[in-house]
């Protein structure tokens, strides 16, 4: 198991050693190692990792620390759930955690990998989490790939999953309707890097805001159909290189109204991605990094 895997177990469970000593070193008794393993064991058969840690737990029983020779206490109750989005962790965390995930990620290592997620996320927000953990681990497996001919697309293509999947756990049901605040997500035709949007769409669904998620390489006929059918206040549109992104396509679909005449509305279009530097214009704001884009989404669907 990886160390940061059993560190954010004992953290947010209580999983860790019963008996503790002076210095640095932890000991782990057989009745620990037994607990640990227990939880592998029911978290690989696919039960979530907070009820696998309550039955780990509750199986276990009283224990009697071989060091101390009384009873051993109980295990230390879960970290409290702390949301720091949209502020920095320090260089140093930030680097471990990374590390963390790509070694999950070259040994292919489903449970490790969906753990060390949530914990990021939980522990740091969702933004904080995919700005400096997830998207450098990302970018770095990315690197590997890139400069290894075809070797680690696998690593590149199985870690996306995983965050896809943790951010689907992670974001709360849909938010319901209200006329005038839907988002519409959709990357622009011919472009299928969809994980950025899937990251926007469960940042604003944590703030309760209506998202309508397209995914990647929505036509023009389907994209426009989809705006003129939901009145979104707010569209954004992914673009990872200059070859798709379309300053006309979204100047098209930013000048689409609908509503009464007299009270016609016009969407707000992000132009999200690196795909549109130099190809903005005014009128279509082109917003950094996830925070931001957060932002410019709230300042209009929350009027």
């Amino acid at each position: 198991m990886a160390p940061t895997t059993i560190r954010s177990w004992d953290r947010r469970y209580g999983l860790g050693p019963t008996a503790h000593t002076d210095g640095r070193h932890r000991r782990w008794t057989a009745v620990d190692v037994a607990r640990l393993e227990r939880m592998c064991a029911l978290t690989a058969s696919g039960l979530p990792p907070a009820e696998a840690a309550r039955l780990a737990l509750d199986e276990a029983g009283p224990d009697t620390s071989p060091l101390t020779g009384s009873p051993a206490p109980p295990p230390r109750p879960a970290a409290r759930r702390r949301s720091r989005a949209g502020t920095g962790l320090r260089l140093g965390d930030a680097r471990q955690e990374c590390r963390g995930l790509a070694r999950a990620a070259l040994r292919l290592d489903a449970t490790s990998l969906d753990e060390l997620l949530t914990a990021a996320i939980e522990e740091h927000g969702l933004i904080a989490a995919w700005t400096e953990v997830i998207m450098p681990t990302l970018q770095a497996v990315g690197r590997k790939w890139e400069s290894s001919g075809e070797r680690y697309v696998e690593v590149e293509h199985f870690l996306s999953w995983h965050v896809s999947g943790a951010l689907r756990r992670h974001a709360p049901s849909v938010a319901a309707d209200r006329p005038g605040a839907t988002t519409l997500l959709a990357c622009v035709p011919a472009e299928n890097h969809t994980l950025p949007l899937e990251v926007l769409a469960a940042a604003l669904a944590e703030r309760g805001l209506p998202v309508r998620m397209f995914g990647g390489a929505l036509p023009v006929a389907s994209l426009v159909a989809a705006v003129r059918r939901t009145g979104p206040a707010v569209v954004g549109l992914w673009a990872q290189s200059r070859t798709t992104a379309s300053r006309p396509l979204a100047q098209h679909v930013a000048a689409i109204e609908w509503g009464v005449r007299g009270a016609r509305r016009k969407p707000l279009v992000l132009t999200l991605g690196p795909g549109w530097a130099g190809q903005t214009a005014p009128g279509l704001p082109h917003p950094p990094g996830l925070a931001e884009a957060v932002t410019a989404v709230e300042s209009v669907a929350l009027r």
